[in-house]
C-alpha cells in the first residue's frame, strides 16, 4: 500500500446533528470508509475508525428555536438516531462520539489556545448585524431580506435559495432579524482569523507536488482554490451555542464550527485511546485517511491541514478520497425538502436487508462524478445480482452437497483442465481486489468480488453435477469441492462489502473468519467438514414494495410543490356587469379525441342540453381523451366560434393551473343537468 506504515487512522466526516443520515451520506462517506477499514482489519493491520456527530453551529440553534426546545435537546435526539442507525447498517466505528463531549471541549479549547499563544491568529474588527431587542449578534442565517440579484424577499444573509447566489448579510436589501422581525443595527465586533494565505506555499507543495495520486476531483478542487489565492478566515463568531473562546476579551464568542468540528477527530481518538492516541496523530509511521464528501474537500485538504501545520506536531493526511454527490431519482437530495432516503426509515422498511443497501450504494458510488439512486435499480440489483448470481450459486453448491453427501465437504479427486482453469481464474482475485480497495476504487472492487460468484455459477452450469450423480460420483465430489472452495472465498471477498451476508455464509460453511491472505486459496474448507443447513442469503424484492417507496417520494414532491406555490397576482378590477356578460354553463363530455397534427389540442363533443357543440381545448398535455369522456365540465358558451387546426371551436372549457403547472378542468362537484348556467 505504498509507504511502509505501521498503523492507519480512518476518519469519517462528522454528520451534522440536526437531522438523520441519508443515502447520500452513506454512499459518499460511511460505506466506503467501512469497506476500507474492514479490509485492513482482515489483513491484520492496526487500524482505528473514528466517527462522531457535529453538534455546534447556527442551523442547530435555528431548529431548536423553531421547535421551542434547547440546542442540546436537538443534538441529543439526532446523535442517538445517527449512532444507532449506523450501527445497524454495520458501519464498524471503533468509536462514535460527539462534539458536545467534555473531551472535545477541552481538546478544541487547548488547540485554539496553542495556536493563539504561538501568535498564529490575526485580530480583525468588522461590522456585523445586531438585534437590539433580542440582545444578540445575528449569524447570517438569522438575517432575512431581499436578494439584490433576483428580488427574492426571503433570502438569507449567506445565500439566496431562490437563485443560489452566495451573499454577505450586508448585501441584502431591507434586512431584518429572523428572531424578532426588527431591522438590525450594524455594530463593530472583534474576531480572530486564521491567515490561510501564510500556509499557501506549503499547502501548494504538499498537495500539488507530493500528492498527485489523489483523486482528480480532490486534486482539481484544491488546485483551483490555491490558484485563486487563500484568504484569512474567521475562527470565532458571536453566538451562544458552541465552545467558548478560551481567552480574555472573548466573552460571548465561540469557536466557529468549521474550526472545532475537525478537531473532533482528535478528541474522539483521545477518548478511544487515552494512553497512546498520539501514535495515531503524531507518529510519521501512521497513515491518516479522511473519508468525506466533495462539499468538505476545502476544509479537509486546505483548512484543517493549515491548522495542523500551524500547531506543528501533527501528521498530515496521506489521502482524502472524497466522493461526489448521490442524487435520488434524478433530483438532488435535499434535507430541507425531505427529498431523501433516510437510513433509519430504510432499516424499518427493509428489515434484514442492510447488505442490499450497502451493495447498491457501492455499485452506484459517486466516486468520480455525481450518480443517481433509483428504487427500480435497487430492485434490479437485488433480484438480478445478489439473488440470481451470488445467492443462487451459494445455495446450489450447499444444497447439492447436502443432497449427495449429507452436508459433508467431499474430497477433490483428479482435476480436469476445466477445473484447473476455473481455479486459476479465481486465484488471482485477491490481487485485483486489493489493488482496487487500496486505491479507493470500491465500485471496481465490488465487481471483482461479484465476478467470483459469476465464475462459480458458470462452473456449476457447465459441469452439471446433478447429471453425473448416477454415473460418476467421484467427479461430483470434485465438482462440489471446487464449488465449496469458491463459496469459502466468497465469504472472504465480500466481508468488507456485505458483512452480514458474509457472516451468514461462514455460518453455513462452518467456517471461522479467516485473514485476507487466504483469499484465492483452494483448500480453505477441509475435506470431511460438516456444513450447516442452507438458508437463503437474499430474497427477491417485489414490485409492490418498490411502488410504495416511489409513491412516498411522489407525495413528498407534491407537498413541496404546494409548499412553494405562490398564487399569481389578482388581475385589474372589473365590474359585475363585465362578468355577467360571460355565459358559463355545465356540459357533459360525450366524445373526446386528439386533434390531428396538434400535440396540445383535444376536440370535445359536449352535451350542452341543447343541440350539442364542439369545443377545442389545449389540455392534451395533461389528459388522455378517454379520461374525460362522461366528465362534466364548465364552459363559456357565448364566445364567438373560432377555427383551430381546421376544427371550429364553439366555446372554451374552463381549467385551473395547479401548483406544478398542470391544467385541471373545472366542473361541478356533483352531477347537474347539462346546460345549467353557472352564476
Amino acid at each position: 500500500m505504498g509507504k511502509d506504515f505501521k498503523r492507519t487512522l480512518v476518519t469519517t466526516a462528522l454528520p451534522y446533528a440536526n437531522g438523520p443520515v441519508h443515502i447520500g451520506h452513506l454512499a459518499g462517506v460511511y460505506v466506503p470508509a467501512d469497506i476500507y477499514t474492514r479490509y485492513l482489519r482482515l489483513r491484520g493491520e492496526d487500524v482505528v475508525m473514528i466517527g462522531g456527530s457535529d453538534e455546534h453551529g447556527v442551523p442547530i440553534t435555528i431548529k431548536a428555536q423553531n421547535e421551542g426546545v434547547t440546542p442540546q435537546d436537538i443534538v441529543d435526539r439526532y446523535h442517538a438516531i445517527i449512532k444507532d442507525s449506523m450501527a445497524q447498517l454495520g458501519i464498524s466505528f471503533d468509536i462514535y462520539s460527539r462534539t458536545t463531549s467534555a473531551m472535545h471541549h477541552r481538546t478544541a479549547s487547548d488547540f485554539f489556545k496553542a495556536l493563539y499563544d504561538k501568535g498564529e491568529f490575526i485580530e480583525k474588527t468588522s461590522m456585523q448585524y445586531y438585534d437590539e431587542e433580542a440582545d444578540q449578534w445575528l449569524a447570517d442565517r438569522y438575517i432575512v431580506g431581499t436578494c439584490p440579484h433576483c428580488g427574492n424577499e426571503r433570502a438569507y444573509g449567506d445565500q439566496c435559495e431562490a437563485c443560489g447566489t452566495s451573499l454577505n448579510a450586508t448585501d441584502l436589501i431591507n434586512p431584518h432579524s429572523a428572531i424578532t422581525g426588527n431591522v438590525p443595527v450594524l455594530k463593530e465586533t472583534k474576531h480572530w482569523y486564521m491567515p490561510l494565505d501564510k500556509w499557501e506555499p506549503r499547502l501548494r507543495e504538499w498537495i500539488l507536488e507530493q500528492h498527485k495520486e489523489w483523486k482528480p476531483n480532490v486534486y482539481g478542487q484544491c488546485k483551483s482554490w490555491l490558484d485563486g489565492g487563500l484568504q484569512p478566515r474567521a475562527v470565532t463568531r458571536d453566538l451562544n451555542w458552541g465552545i467558548p473562546v478560551p481567552i480574555e476579551g472573548a466573552e460571548g464568542k465561540v469557536l466557529y464550527v468549521w474550526f472545532d468540528a475537525p478537531i473532533g477527530y482528535i478528541s474522539n481518538t483521545k477518548e478511544l485511546r487515552p494512553d497512546d492516541w498520539e501514535l495515531y496523530w503524531k507518529s510519521p509511521d501512521t497513515r491518516i485517511i479522511h473519508f468525506i464528501g466533495k462539499d468538505n474537500i476545502v476544509f479537509h485538504c486546505l483548512i484543517f491541514p493549515a491548522m495542523l501545520m500551524a500547531e506543528g506536531s501533527y501528521q498530515l493526511p496521506e489521502n482524502v478520497p472524497a466522493n461526489e454527490f448521490l442524487n435520488l431519482e434524478g433530483e438532488k437530495i435535499s434535507t430541507s425538502r425531505n427529498w431523501a432516503v433516510w437510513l433509519h426509515e430504510y432499516l424499518q422498511d427493509f428489515p434484514g436487508k442492510q447488505d442490499v443497501l450497502r451493495y447498491v450504494l457501492t455499485a452506484n458510488a459517486p466516486e468520480t462524478k455525481d450518480n443517481d439512486f433509483t428504487w427500480r435499480d435497487f430492485q434490479a440489483r437485488n433480484n438480478n445480482e445478489l439473488v440470481a448470481i451470488l445467492g443462487n450459486f451459494v445455495n446450489r453448491a450447499i444444497v447439492l452437497t447436502h443432497k449427495y453427501f449429507d452436508g459433508i465437504v467431499p474430497p477433490a479427486h483428479e482435476l480436469t483442465d476445466y477445473d484447473r482453469d476455473t481455479l486459476a481464474e479465481f486465484q488471482g482475485v485477491r490481487d485485483t481486489l486489493s489493488q482496487n480497495i487500496e486505491t479507493f476504487h470500491f465500485r471496481e472492487a465490488l465487481k471483482d468480488a461479484m465476478n467470483l460468484a459469476r465464475i462459480g455459477n458458470k462452473y456449476l452450469a457447465d459441469t452439471e453435477p446433478w447429471k453425473l450423480a448416477k454415473t460418476d460420483m467421484a467427479r461430483v465430489e470434485t465438482i462440489l469441492n471446487v464449488a465449496l472452495q469458491i463459496c469459502a472465498n466468497l465469504a472472504i471477498a465480500f466481508e468488507p462489502f456485505l458483512p452480514f451476508s458474509a457472516e451468514k455464509l461462514r455460518g453455513m460453511l462452518n467456517m471461522e473468519q479467516v485473514q485476507w491472505d487466504k483469499l484465492g486459496h483452494t483448500d480453505i474448507l477441509a475435506t470431511g467438514g460438516k456444513l450447516e443447513q442452507p438458508v437463503l442469503l437474499f430474497e427477491k424484492i417485489d414490485d409492490a414494495t418498490i411502488d410504495a417507496q416511489l409513491q412516498r417520494l411522489e407525495r413528498i414532491k407534491q407537498e413541496n410543490i404546494m409548499r412553494n406555490f405562490t398564487p399569481k397576482a389578482v388581475a385589474e378590477p372589473c365590474s359585475y356587469d363585465d362578468f355577467a356578460k360571460l355565459d358559463i354553463r355545465v356540459g357533459t363530455v360525450k366524445e373526446c379525441q386528439k386533434v390531428k397534427k396538434a400535440d396540445k389540442l383535444l376536440q370535445f363533443t359536449i352535451d350542452d342540453g341543447m343541440k350539442g357543440r364542439t369545443i377545442v381545448s389545449g389540455i392534451a398535455k395533461w389528459y388522455e381523451p378517454e379520461e374525460l369522456i362522461g366528465k362534466q365540465v364548465c364552459f363559456i358558451a357565448n364566445f364567438p366560434p373560432k377555427r383551430l387546426k381546421g376544427v371550429e371551436s364553439q366555446g372554451m372549457i374552463l381549467s385551473a393551473e395547479d401548483a406544478d403547472g398542470r391544467l385541471v378542468v373545472i366542473g361541478p362537484t356533483g352531477p347537474v343537468k347539462p346546460g345549467v348556467k353557472v352564476s
